[in-house]
C-alpha cells in the first residue's frame, strides 16, 4: 500500500494520492465500496490504517461474492454505476501515464 508514517503505524495515502489516482488493488477495493454504497464516493480513505483497509476489503469481496465476482450478474443499477466509477479512474489514469498491463505493485512497501 502506498503509505505515509503517522505515529509509528502506516496509512494509506488516499485513493487520489496514490499511483496512478489509486490503479491498485487498494484502489480498487475503495471503487467497489463507492459501486456497492459502502462508502460516499467522497471518501479517499485518506489516513486509513490497514486494518481500517482489511475490513473493507472484506466487505466488498462477501458483496462481490453474491454476484459470483461477475459484473453481469450485479443489478443494472449497480452495474451502471461500476462502469461510470471505473471508466472514470481509466480515463483519469490513463491521463497519468498509466498503462494497462504495467501495473507497479508496491502495496505494501516502505517510503523511502
Amino acid at each position: 500500500m502506498n503509505t505515509a508514517r503517522r505515529s509509528g503505524s502506516r496509512h494509506y495515502v488516499g485513493i487520489h494520492n496514490d499511483l496512478y489516482g489509486g490503479m491498485t488493488p487498494i484502489g480498487n477495493i475503495i471503487r467497489d465500496a463507492w459501486v456497492f454504497g459502502f462508502l460516499p464516493e467522497t471518501e479517499t480513505c485518506e489516513g486509513w490504517d490497514v486494518g481500517r483497509i482489511q475490513q473493507l476489503h472484506d466487505q466488498v469481496n462477501a458483496e462481490w461474492d453474491k454476484y459470483d465476482l461477475r459484473i453481469t450478474n450485479l443489478p443494472p443499477e449497480i452495474r451502471e454505476r461500476h462502469t461510470r466509477i471505473h471508466d472514470a479512474a481509466i480515463e483519469r489514469a490513463r491521463e497519468q501515464g498509466w498503462v494497462a498491463g504495467q501495473d507497479v505493485d508496491n502495496e505494501m512497501g516502505d517510503d523511502a
